[in-house]
């Protein structure tokens, strides 16, 4: 069936405004950071998890405070510790003498947008109770499941795991992220201007601009963009290659890789160039949309080897390198 490209280009343009009035409401606290800031709205976009990794102080949960509130929908922060119960986050089942029967008490995670503040501080069995809303978009309270509401977005944060109290979370958990964001300082201009707002107060306050309805709207028109089958097999190729870098022309790279990226990441990569193709204004996708995002979505999923931690690479070198290497259609 052929696909009308200009159809879908006019359905995007018809949504850029919605688009816009979330991105200026988010800058009304929020300066600089595009980076983080176009990732949480890819997340958005298609419904995928987001986690942002950065040192304190660099704005992670201004940013998702910022996108949720700018959204008329529930919202709840959860401040991961390590005390937390999978009961504090999921709810519980409750005794009432009164009836003489058990009652259900529904925790945080019943919400369209949770925070889940330095995720990485939390015991296994917390994040073993995340994984299941996250994956299932379901949680089990009792023998009871309850399904999560829609839309469902985790938006974590975490510290670099080489801080004090932190614990690498589990590669399974990791996967459900669709992007894992790395945050660094901002610029010397957006600094300065962070501090001119905070030494006058003129930080601004943040209105609901969209509503859940406008953001599924917007959801359904991005699962309509188009992707060229040349640009799938480009996706094919990019994950094979961290998989099996020798078959790519990149020999040198195989010791250094564990593991490479699984199907999910193949879908994820695919999904997560048209909400960037969406945030451009097109109806379809490029090479670059799908260069802009591959960072995000593989430097959680690429294992690397002892060795490759030995010779100080990181996963966002061995990506560069399949970047590099992989022909571009």
């Amino acid at each position: 069936m052929p696909v009308d490209v200009q159809q879908i280009k006019e359905r995007v343009a018809q949504q850029s405004d919605a688009i816009h009035r979330l991105q200026t409401e988010i800058g009304k606290v929020l300066v600089g950071q595009q980076i983080m800031v176009s990732r949480l709205l890819i997340g958005l976009l298609t419904g995928g998890h987001v986690l942002l990794e950065g040192v304190p102080g660099l704005a992670k949960t201004t940013a998702i405070k910022a996108l949720a509130d700018a959204i008329a929908a529930g919202f709840q922060r959860i401040q991961f510790t390590p005390d937390l119960l999978p009961a504090d986050l999921v709810g519980t089942m409750i005794y009432v003498p009164a009836r003489g029967e058990f009652t259900t008490r529904k925790g945080p995670i019943f919400a369209n947008f949770v925070l889940a503040d330095e995720i990485n501080r939390a015991p296994s069995k917390v994040q073993s109770a995340l994984l299941e809303a996250m994956q299932e978009r379901q949680v089990t309270i009792g023998d009871q499941t309850f399904a999560l509401p829609t839309p469902f977005l985790v938006l974590a944060t975490q510290n670099p795991i080489e801080q004090e109290g932190t614990y690498p979370l589990p590669e399974a958990q990791v996967d459900r992220f669709m992007l894992k964001v790395r945050i660094t300082y901002p610029r010397r201009d957006d600094e300065k201007e962070v501090l001119d707002r905070a030494l006058d107060g003129s930080a601004g306050t943040i209105e609901p601009v969209l509503s859940t309805q406008e953001i599924e709207s917007m959801q359904q028109v991005v699962r309509a963009i188009y992707v060229d089958d040349q640009l799938k097999e480009y996706i094919l190729n990019i994950v094979a290659a961290t998989r099996a870098p020798g078959e790519h022309r990149l020999p040198e790279l195989a010791p250094l890789i564990q593991f490479g990226g699984s199907p999910r990441a193949t879908i994820y990569l695919a999904i997560a160039a048209r909400a960037a193709a969406f945030l451009y204004g097109r109806g379809y996708v490029t090479p670059q949309d799908v260069k802009d995002v591959a960072y995000d979505v593989l430097r959680h999923r690429v294992i690397l080897t002892y060795e490759a931690e030995a010779e100080e690479q990181t996963s966002e070198d061995i990506i560069r390198k399949v970047l590099d290497a992989v022909p571009v259609p």
